[in-house]
């Protein structure tokens, strides 16, 4: 395997990062989500009896599923079930997931179709910017339809969209320091990569007690060399980050997955 490349000139600078996002865009607009994206074994169906909240419901037949790929738009709990409510509740569902292993408190994470549309309630849910893409999802056709359906709410200013504070700014650390522990998205100027140890930081100030920083831990860096990534090509790029929030000084998101980061401007 070849090293990731530390050279600032690398001719791909750019294009590097955006092919991800071209990828799975093509996707998205190459097939229906139904048909393709999303599309995973079925886990059998059953009819919706509780909502428990912004992505969690229970069935008649006593099991919980969670919607997997998505993160709750609104802080607001109440508001986030009332959003889920309105379109799962009472309705026969399908489930679908790449596979049936529930998570630690016994809840079936899976993609959950009502039998009237082909697109998976997570899409539709980020179609009305009332969830977050996670970039969990490793499948590029199902990251495709999420991904596809949270841009449209996006641009369109759509649920949490409308707000303006809904992107945190990179450079008002004390604005992403009030969103410790929530799934937060940010968008910056990396204005340099540094190694130290076993984790690359790309660093959006130089006060790394206060200012923001993306933390890319190595056994991470193989991914984003397999998805075509340079980490060190973001070096003065403008870039959308996405993850949990946390502080080590400043203000922290963790990358895993290539999905979380999305170059969005030029130098």
């Amino acid at each position: 395997m070849k090293p990731i490349s530390t050279t600032p000139g690398h001719p791909r600078l750019f294009a590097e990062l955006t092919a991800w996002s071209l990828i799975l865009s093509l996707a998205a607009a190459a097939s229906p989500a139904g048909a393709i994206g999303c599309a995973f074994e079925s886990l059998g169906e059953g009819r919706v009896a509780a909502i428990i909240d912004a992505r969690t419901f229970r069935l008649e037949d006593g099991r919980e599923v969670r919607l997997a790929g998505i993160e709750p738009a609104s802080l607001d709990k109440t508001k986030g079930a009332a959003a889920l409510s309105a379109v799962v509740a009472g309705r026969d569902v399908t489930l679908r997931a790449e596979d049936d292993a529930p998570d630690r408190y016994g809840r079936q994470t899976a993609f959950v179709f009502l039998a009237t549309s082909d697109s998976p309630v997570q899409a539709l849910l980020l179609s009305r910017g009332e969830a977050l893409a996670s970039a969990t999802v490793t499948d590029r056709e199902c990251a495709a339809v999420l991904t596809s359906a949270e841009a449209t709410a996006r641009q369109t200013r759509q649920g949490t969209w409308a707000d303006p504070a809904a992107i945190k700014n990179a450079e008002s650390p004390g604005d992403i320091l009030a969103e410790i522990g929530r799934f937060t998205v940010v968008e910056g100027k990396v204005l340099s990569v540094r190694q130290a140890g076993a984790t690359t930081y790309l660093n959006f100030g130089q006060n790394w007690t206060r200012d923001f920083a993306v933390t890319i831990p190595k056994r991470s860096l193989p991914a984003f060399e397999a998805g075509g990534v340079l980490i060190k090509s973001l070096e003065h790029r403008r870039i959308r980050v996405r993850g949990w929030v946390e502080a080590r000084g400043g203000p922290r998101i963790e990358v895993l997955r290539v999905g979380q980061l999305e170059v969005i401007g030029g130098k």
